[in-house]
């Protein structure tokens, strides 16, 4: 019998479980992604908040501390865009795949395709789909409205099975995914995988502060909530004092934001203020946005870095998977592998037995 965790996932990414640690700004760094591929899953390096030389060093960093293939996430409207496909590329023996929201567009995706390098975008919505499949990508992953940070409206019940009877691609479920039931479930849908962001962001290898750590502890699912105040795009977050004060504030106070927060995305990422211009009107003509949501959009990750790097859990962002609200633990994350892998093998060997052995495992 073939093993069901054998998926076109694991077999494109070269890792043993269909399981993918998704890019998170400054929470998926070189340690996190290194102990998601030894521990069997595929683990993406957030390097969309990172300079050129940043990224560089730390890709250099997950080469070090492991010889498995890893994944690389960027957005085109980033400062240095064109320099880091470079290094990307420079790495492609252990650089599998290059994940990304705001994608390159199809002489990109050649491009990366021809040196072997796999392009798995995420989609949060049916249009996204079909466009990201006519540009030539090699597999989706599909954010139902369950996810952290931006996020569409439809629910992953719903936008999954309308992607999987859509594209003719491996698709791979994200969006309320923390376990071995949900990979279970994404399977069973017809998916190659799971996609998993909030649950490896509470984890030990994490390196969130452990007081914010704690902040996303205690957070129920009343606490998670959505809002397009920050940026102008739907994005899923922890209720607490920084979202209070921008849910509050004028059309004045917007502008302030954006320029507060540009101050602060040029001194985290060195880039100058043409380059940051350049970025907030590359996102403003890609997702339709007025400038300051664009400049806002640009200069948002600040907001987030005050949480999850300066460990501020009251006056930074704290992006959030609505999952957040039912997990109670921080595993390491080859424990949490361990008992995702477990769980899901359980359950699909229940679901696939003999009827009488159905009712005694019940």
């Amino acid at each position: 019998m073939s093993d069901p965790l054998a998926t076109p996932l694991t077999a494109m990414l070269g890792c043993r479980l269909p399981v993918i640690q998704t890019a998170m700004g400054w929470v998926a760094e070189p340690v996190l992604v290194a102990a998601t591929v030894e521990a069997g899953g595929f683990g993406f390096l957030g390097a969309a908040v990172m300079s050129p030389v940043e990224a560089g060093a730390k890709i250099a960093e997950v080469r070090r501390r492991t010889a498995r293939p890893f994944g690389v996430n960027f957005h085109m409207f980033q400062p240095g865009a064109a320099e880091l496909v470079d290094i990307v590329i420079a790495n492609r023996e252990q650089v599998r795949a290059v994940s990304f929201g705001r994608g390159p567009d199809a002489k990109m995706i050649a491009r990366f395709r021809d040196a072997g390098i796999c392009c798995v975008p995420t989609v949060g919505a049916l249009k996204h789909a079909r466009k990201m499949a006519e540009l030539g990508v090699d597999m989706l992953v599909v954010q139902g409205g369950e996810g952290g940070g931006h996020t569409g409206s439809v629910a992953t019940t719903v936008l999954l099975p309308q992607v999987l009877d859509t594209v003719d691609l491996p698709v791979v479920a994200a969006g309320g995914f923390a376990d071995g039931r949900g990979l279970a479930a994404a399977l069973a849908w017809g998916a190659a995988g799971i996609a998993m962001g909030t649950r490896f962001l509470m984890t030990r290898e994490s390196p969130v502060p452990a007081l914010v750590k704690q902040a996303y502890l205690g957070a129920g699912t009343d606490d998670i909530l959505v809002t397009d105040q920050v940026d102008g795009m739907p994005q899923r977050m922890i209720r607490n004092a920084a979202l209070a004060r921008i849910d509050g504030r004028g059309p004045i106070g917007s502008w302030m934001a954006a320029l507060s927060a540009g101050f602060a995305t040029k001194r985290a990422t060195g880039a100058s203020w043409p380059e940051l211009l350049k970025m907030a009107q590359g996102m403003r003509s890609h997702g339709g946005l007025s400038l300051s949501q664009a400049m806002r959009a640009a200069a948002a990750p600040a907001l987030i870095q005050r949480a999850v790097v300066g460990g501020d859990a009251q006056g930074g962002l704290m992006a959030t998977g609505q999952v957040a609200g039912r997990i109670e633990d921080l595993p390491s994350v080859a424990e949490l592998l361990e008992v995702i892998e477990r769980d899901a093998r359980a359950r699909i060997a229940l679901l696939t037995a003999a009827p009488s052995r159905q009712r005694k495992l019940a």
